[in-house]
């Protein structure tokens, strides 16, 4: 810690930020410019994306580069890690959460005001994570050829305006994917529901989708296509739950929604039905 009085910190000037981008290599900008757009990721989850086993000479290999990268990355700031470890200590270096670091910021270029380095709760700790794993699982599948990844967007990137009576509001889904699969393309909303909010909450959720949908705006924009809304819950209890609060609304459109577990949604998004 500092002493008191003790105001000063690092500064890294806009040439210091463009020798060290020039000193980066493709796989650390990669690995940066993901947990900036999916605002925390587990050093886990960045693993299995940038560190598979099939690229090392085993499983240990892999961990060992991606604990080389990840500490010096934090070390000069482009990351950083939180206190809090998903499955606390004994989780190890695995258990690491990773967000964007003040360094990180500059060297991208992201545009906005600086972020602050804070200690978000768990309950955000918690939904952006499942967010990212869900990001995770789809990649992977694109990887063993089930699907293809042909656009992903976390939040806000994926968010919407839609035009309403009382003005205009943002409809803010968690993630949008579009999915290449066969001769297809799928296109989702997804929401990601971890049993925190009400089924009054999730269905005035869903009649905003509604309203969207009825706009045509999405349609003018993408040959008439309007993604379906994916839920994905926790588990199957929850998600006979969610079903039947939205089956019970009769404003909302059968076949707008579908609800699914974690376990089961990439094959849900590849269109697969069960």
């Amino acid at each position: 810690m500092r002493g008191a009085g003790d105001n000063t910190r690092p500064y890294l000037s806009a040439r210091g930020a463009a020798q060290l981008r020039g000193r980066l290599s493709v796989h650390d900008l990669a690995i940066i410019r993901q947990v900036a757009e999916l605002r925390l990721m587990s050093a886990r989850q960045i693993q299995a994306l940038h560190f598979p086993a099939s690229e090392h000479d085993n499983e240990r290999a892999a961990t060992r580069a991606r604990q080389r990268v990840l500490a010096r990355l934090c070390r000069e700031r482009l990351l950083i890690g939180l206190e809090r470890r998903i499955g606390g200590v004994r989780a190890g270096s695995a258990g690491l959460v990773l967000a964007l670091g003040p360094v990180g910021q500059r060297v991208i270029g992201l545009d906005g005001t600086r972020r602050r380095a804070y200690e978000p709760g768990w309950r955000f700790v918690d939904h952006t994570l499942a967010i990212a794993q869900l990001v995770v699982d789809v990649n992977v599948a694109a990887r063993a050829g089930l699907l293809d990844v042909l656009d992903a967007q976390a939040e806000p990137r994926c968010w919407r305006t839609v035009a309403g009576i009382g003005g205009r509001l943002v409809l803010r889904p968690d993630a949008f994917l579009a999915l290449g699969v066969g001769e297809y393309e799928l296109r989702w909303f997804i929401e990601i529901d971890r049993s925190s909010e009400s089924l009054p909450v999730i269905v005035r959720k869903c009649r905003l989708y509604t309203d969207y949908y009825q706009s045509g705006q999405e349609q003018a924009a993408h040959d008439g296509v309007f993604p379906r809304v994916c839920w994905i819950v926790p588990d199957e209890v929850r998600a006979e739950r969610v079903r039947a609060a939205i089956a019970r609304d009769r404003s909302l459109p059968d076949r707008l929604f579908i609800v699914t577990t974690s376990p089961q949604a990439v094959t849900i998004l590849r269109g697969v039905t069960q």
